[in-house]
């Protein structure tokens, strides 16, 4: 019998992704509603998120249509490939932001290029997730030691560091997509085990050690009862309690109404709680777990090693995100300041999203 060969394209990641980040746009109006009614336009925040997620989606399918092996192939006339080229525009633009960056909030994080304002540090993850994916599918066998593992974070140490200068918040994911690629391409997981509890001591000793806003953090998230700036969590945790089962209704949220200071970002899901209540959030959340589930069944599929990592990256960072973000709402961890992504307002990081998204697609679309 004739056998036939064709191509896989998982359309059921591309409809969840599109589905999650649309569910996102509805609790951005939502949310930010009061928000933008007094700053002048209730369509604020949700043309802008609309338009990084148009974009975003406009990418997804323009790099999911690309062969990923593109980025290993050596560039004409250099001794280096796309991968390389993709990490060194990433620290020049981290150099970049710390220079001519845009201030916000106190923060220097946003790079204005005249027609766009963006985070280099969004490029930074998707820099990461494709050389530690190139790095494990070149010599999967160094990672066995110690030292492998050491080299490859002798090359991205650079960078962490400069988000770290930047942003403390995308230092830690960059820093676990990194450690958390090399633990799943290693074969052998007792020296990581080891150097995740040096990571996490030496992290904890910064933080409760550390002065200024750090240590500050710490005594909200230990007594957020009786801290006079435990504000902003305190108000969270009183949406999810009002919340209940069922919720207020979609729109009926009372925090978001100045109590909770940009409800449509970081603390979208305390008043996806409270309008929704503990059935919308679990539903979200098992929303993110078939993703989840859709990314494996790709990476375990996947015609080579690099497709696997990329693959795993995208999902690594994309579970990072996610378990913070719902862990600092409810106070079960020091907050930190990272989005629920596909979700909370931000257009930048919502069209890195997607573009990752497409590379996982990319990778689906090569299985026969």
């Amino acid at each position: 019998m004739k056998s036939r060969n064709h191509l896989h394209y998982d359309y059921a990641l591309l409809f969840m992704t599109i589905g999650i980040a649309l569910f996102g746009v509805l609790m951005i109006y939502s949310a930010g509603y009061y928000t933008a009614v007094q700053n002048g336009s209730v369509w604020r925040f949700v043309t802008q998120q609309t338009l990084g997620l148009g974009i975003g989606v406009v990418g997804m399918i323009v790099v999911s249509r690309i062969n990923y092996d593109i980025f290993i192939k050596k560039i004409p006339g250099l001794k280096i490939n796309l991968v390389h080229m993709i990490y060194l525009a990433a620290i020049v633009m981290q150099i970049a932001v710390l220079i001519v960056g845009v201030e916000k909030n106190g923060a220097k994080r946003w790079l204005n290029l005249g027609f766009v304002q963006f985070q280099p540090s969004e490029i930074s993850k998707i820099a990461a997730i494709l050389f530690v994916a190139y790095a494990v599918y070149q010599n999967r066998q160094a990672l066995d030691r110690f030292g492998g593992f050491l080299k490859v974070m002798l090359f991205m140490g650079p960078n962490i560091v400069l988000i770290l200068v930047e942003n403390m918040s995308s230092a830690i994911i960059v820093s676990g997509i990194v450690v958390g690629m090399c633990f799943v391409g290693s074969r052998k997981k007792l020296y990581f085990v080891l150097c995740m509890m040096l990571l996490v001591a030496g992290g904890a000793a910064y933080i409760f050690l550390g002065e200024g806003f750090r240590a500050e953090r710490i005594d909200i998230w230990l007594h957020v009862e009786t801290n006079e700036n435990a504000h902003q969590i305190k108000q969270g945790l009183y949406a999810i309690a009002t919340g209940g089962v069922f919720g207020r209704g979609l729109g009926h949220s009372m925090q978001k109404l100045g109590y909770i200071p940009e409800a449509y970002n970081d603390m979208i899901f305390a008043v996806i709680c409270e309008e929704l209540g503990i059935v919308g959030a679990a539903a979200l959340i098992i929303a993110f777990l078939i993703l989840f589930w859709r990314i494996v069944v790709i990476a375990l599929r996947a015609p080579d090693l690099f497709g696997t990592m990329i693959c795993v990256g995208v999902l690594i960072q994309l579970a990072i995100q996610v378990i913070i973000n719902v862990a600092v709402v409810t106070n079960s961890m020091p907050s930190t300041g990272i989005p629920l992504p596909l979700v909370s307002y931000g257009g930048t990081s919502a069209t890195i999203m997607m573009a990752e998204m497409g590379l996982v697609l990319g990778v689906s679309g090569q299985i026969r």
